[in-house]
């Protein structure tokens, strides 16, 4: 699955949201040390996602 990734700009560095999994957020210092990030937190959130039997969303975005 893919999902949609919003990357914004902050004062210490970059912040991420996927819009398809509300909470699935990240930070880091690094444009790229944000991705690696919020490849994690997608893994993670899938799978807690999974563990209380809650639908996965497929990654319809961008809006």
């Amino acid at each position: 699955m893919k999902y949609l990734v919003i990357y914004e700009k902050t004062a210490t560095g970059y912040s991420a949201y996927v819009p398809d999994l509300p909470g699935c957020v990240t930070t880091g210092a690094t444009r790229e040390e944000t991705k690696v990030n919020m490849r994690e937190a997608i893994g993670g959130h899938i799978q807690a996602m999974r563990q209380h039997g809650e639908p996965i969303p497929l990654g319809e975005s961008p809006r």
